[in-house]
């Protein structure tokens, strides 16, 4: 009997380290959109919002609330490419002033992490912010930009800072795991 138990547990350890992707999956739900192109994986314990006039698509935690994530689609000039409009600190600069903390708001938004990922022949820019609200709270931030088929693709998770580093790893992941097509 143990030596069953033993052989399941090494066969499942062994499947989970050689494909990260399994283990990564755990403790996650798959969101596909076809119709636009896109998908990500999102918390278990999440639901979905209807929002109507924003985002395309928002999830938010079912007891903290506050914490979401959610997918913007904005038409791009000229059908530029991710690189063209910018390297990732630029474009980083460029989306914290229009969508994060937008004159007027109140908001401010610190661009204190820009990288750039490729995959699946996708190149990604992978955006970490600090923002004030006007109430003083903080909030963490952190954003997969992209750019296909004409249109340029922003997902965001925003978590209260109080709890970023209790769920930075699981928002790395569900940030990491979005896609275009």
């Amino acid at each position: 009997m143990w030596k069953r138990i033993v052989f399941i547990l090494l066969l499942v350890l062994s499947v989970s380290l050689s494909n990260p992707g399994v283990a990564a999956a755990a403790g996650f739900k798959s969101f596909v959109d076809t119709t636009d192109g896109y998908e990500f994986l999102y918390p278990n314990g999440w639901l979905q919002v209807k929002v109507a006039n924003g985002p395309d698509v928002v999830f938010h935690d079912l007891i903290e609330v506050s914490e979401n994530v959610s997918v913007v689609i904005s038409p791009v000039p000229d059908g530029k490419t991710l690189a063209e409009l910018g390297a990732p600190t630029e474009v980083g600069y460029k989306l914290g002033k229009a969508a994060l903390a937008p004159p007027d708001s109140g908001r401010t938004a610190e661009l204190v992490n820009a990288l750039e990922r490729e995959s699946k022949g996708k190149t990604y820019y992978i955006l970490e912010y600090l923002v004030k609200l006007p109430n003083q709270q903080q909030r963490h931030n952190i954003a997969s930009v992209a750019v296909s088929r004409g249109k340029l693709f922003t997902f965001n998770a925003s978590i209260p800072e109080k709890r970023w580093q209790r769920v930075k790893r699981t928002m790395e992941d569900v940030v990491n795991s979005f896609s275009v097509y």
